[in-house]
């Protein structure tokens, strides 16, 4: 339009855009308009396809900006865009709508991030060579210039693949109001499920194109329109297509506060993976799957390890001039962030470890970071509110490497942890021993890894953890937990291995992981179902259950939910095949009896050693016939449960597409126990 000279894709946006100048004319200089930051509501109810999205104009919120780019522009466009909740998502629509849009994703000729091709694509087959000397030898007969026809083949080529995922975007019907419908779900549904950006200090404008569509795609899990998951996918090949394409310039980027370049790299990279690891879209899954150890990659490259955390001797006095503590705010905040996303790292890493079967591809108990900060500082809403959460406070600057060594300690010399854990700290630290059981194998124990009864033991003292750290809310609580038990079952079988086992046995197909590992030769199912590991697999199981049942709605997104839940219904059918159709339960399960054996604690922990005369304790030394009886506890019909358990599955499936898979397996398996 003349005004501004914008292209516009669309008619709509045009007049709004229109709408916009025309207040802009009758708008008062300087004058702002602040409105309230948006609440973690709880959702209306579990299925969120029913569910009708926040209303931008009713939950809006101001953006932060930091004062280099707060010019008269920018207030103009808050004051002018009231009706989203981010302005500047017009400016983000516009810009993946314009033609030029394939160019922005692009890098320029010769920075490709492979090397020069010294063959003539159109005339290369792709078949097998006839012969390794006539492969060896066709390097004499490229032409003259061939060598640079070939790099604008592939340019093309490599442009063409970007222009389809932009036709992708397009042929979608993404609007302005989408984008800002999904960066705020994101803000107000995962980021307190999964804390690693830091909404109050959050800059639309300092982040890269990549890092918002990633957010955005996540975003749009949440959202009841079913073409919201299309959506969503488009938006993050687009990603993704940058990211692969780019991320030799993308590697350079610097934040005004970041420590060191390449930050918003990594955190598109995780957001990226994060939402491919969990999606419905099986070929994204496999990507994401593939990409996984390249943010551990970036992150060392660009000097993240060493880079030093926020020091307290700057921490401002309450009575500071206002501008210096929201100096200082940023400057921590983007250190926060930053050592947030590398822990993330980790904790994405164990996971999806667990879900293919396979081992991590970082060793998680070398980890050099140190513990983040406390919840409630990093949830601060203004600078003031961060000082008066960190002023009181002693950081602990305890790194995970030396926690890891606490949880191992030398015969003799056990000692509770002493350690201001976060929810978020201990979900690392779980992780941490997910990645120790994901290196062992149920014949040999690896070179330099602790033994599955050193694993138990050491998830013993994080669960006294869990259990005494009385600053956690319950649902933070459930939530850990939940993986807790997890990885608990995961000490007595690989519940992913079982899963393909069973599958393979009874002709399943399954799309839920991939991997090479499988049970040891000659392992019979029936026999592993009257075991004690069965039998403490089948309490955890319960347990993950309850969980999921227990967790307010508002909080039913925690990433690792699918994978507790169907590790869950693996035992399930497990023990239902085999025969076992009822299952009474203790009716106060004693954890650490349910955790380790008599063989795990003969090791001088005397202070360690459960009552030999629990619940518990009998329940898991029980014979192993069919009902395994119990006086006075409940009875769990195993494939009722099951039924209810595929239900849950239907509901997960709302956020996280994986969900899809799992469910239609375990629809499987029920008709398997008929």
């Amino acid at each position: 339009m003349p005004e501004c000279r914008r292209p516009f894709a669309r008619q709509d946006a045009l007049t709004r855009h229109e709408k916009l100048h025309a207040r802009a004319m009758n708008a008062k200089p300087g004058s702002e308009t602040h409105m309230p930051r948006p609440s973690v509501d709880s959702l209306a109810s579990w299925d969120t396809s029913s569910a009708s999205t926040a209303d931008p104009a009713t939950s809006a919120t101001s953006q932060s900006w930091d004062g280099t780019h707060s010019g008269a522009g920018m207030h103009v466009a808050s004051e002018l865009d009231f009706a989203l909740v981010w302005p500047d998502s017009e400016s983000l629509f516009q810009s993946l709508m314009s033609s030029d849009t394939t160019d922005q994703w692009q890098m320029p000729l010769g920075t490709l991030p492979f090397p020069p091709v010294v063959q003539d694509v159109n005339a290369m087959s792709f078949g097998s060579p006839i012969s390794f000397d006539d492969r060896s030898s066709s390097v004499g007969a490229i032409p003259v210039g061939g060598g640079h026809q070939a790099v604008r083949d592939v340019t093309e080529m490599v442009t063409s693949s970007s222009s389809s995922v932009t036709a992708a975007v397009k042929a979608t019907s993404i609007t302005s109001v989408f984008l800002d419908e999904c960066l705020h779900m994101f803000f107000v549904r995962f980021i307190p499920t999964f804390p690693i950006l830091h909404r109050a200090t959050f800059v639309f404008k300092e982040c890269t194109h990549a890092l918002l569509l990633n957010a955005i795609a996540i975003g749009s899990l949440y959202l009841g329109p079913k073409d919201s998951v299309a959506k969503g996918e488009a938006l993050w090949r687009l990603a993704h297509t940058a990211v692969a394409t780019s991320w030799q310039s993308l590697i350079t980027h610097n934040g005004p506060y970041d420590a060191c370049k390449g930050v918003q790299l990594m955190m598109t990279a995780l957001l990226g993976q994060i939402y491919g690891a969990l999606s419905k879209n099986r070929a994204i899954r496999t990507t994401s799957q593939v990409f996984r150890p390249l943010g551990f990659f970036w992150a060392r490259h660009c000097g993240m390890y060493d880079s030093a955390p926020y020091s307290m001797d700057n921490l401002p006095s309450m009575d500071a001039p206002a501008a210096e503590k929201e100096h200082q705010w940023r400057i921590w905040s983007a250190r926060e962030i930053q050592q947030r996303a590398l822990l993330a790292y980790y904790i994405l890493d164990g996971l999806v470890a667990q879900m293919s079967g396979d081992a991590a591809s970082a060793r998680h108990v070398a980890n050099p970071l140190n513990l983040p900060s406390s919840e409630e500082a990093f949830y601060a809403n203004t600078a003031d509110e961060w000082l008066s959460h960190i002023h009181p406070q002693k950081q602990d600057q305890s790194s995970f490497r030396a926690i890891f060594r606490s949880l191992f300690p030398p015969v003799g010399s056990f000692r509770p942890l002493d350690y201001q854990f976060s929810p978020f700290a201990l979900r690392v630290v779980l992780e941490g021993l997910q990645s120790l059981i994901s290196d062992c194998d149920e014949n040999e124990l690896a070179v330099g890894v602790p033994g599955q009864s050193d694993v138990r033991r050491a998830l013993a003292q994080v669960h006294e953890t869990i259990t005494m750290s009385i600053h956690f809310t319950a649902a933070e609580r459930l939530e850990i937990l939940l993986r807790w038990h997890t990885i608990c079952l995961d000490t007595m079988i690989n519940s992913t291995v079982l899963s393909r086992y069973v599958c393979l046995r009874y002709n399943i197909p399954q799309h839920v992981s991939g991997g090479c590992r499988t049970v040891r030769p000659g392992f019979d199912l029936a026999k592993w179902a009257t075991s004690e590991d069965a039998r403490r697999a089948v309490l955890h199981a319960v347990a993950i259950q309850d969980i999921v049942e227990q967790l307010p709605r508002g909080r039913a997104h925690v990433v690792h939910m699918p994978s507790s839940l169907f590790a869950a219904a693996t035992i399930y059918v497990v023990l239902s095949l085999a025969g076992v159709a009822t299952v009474s339960l203790p009716r106060n399960i004693v954890w650490q009896d349910a955790l380790l054996s008599y063989s795990d604690m003969n090791l001088g922990h005397d202070d360690m050693r459960p009552s030999s005369g629990s619940e518990t304790r009998r329940f898991v030394q029980c014979s192993g016939d069919s009902a395994l009886p119990l006086r006075g506890g409940a009875v769990r019909n195993l494939l009722y449960e099951l039924n209810s358990m595929q239900k849950l599955f239907k509901c997960l499936s709302s956020q996280w597409g994986i969900a899809h898979d799992m469910e239609d397996i375990i629809a499987q398996w029920i008709q398997l126990c008929h």
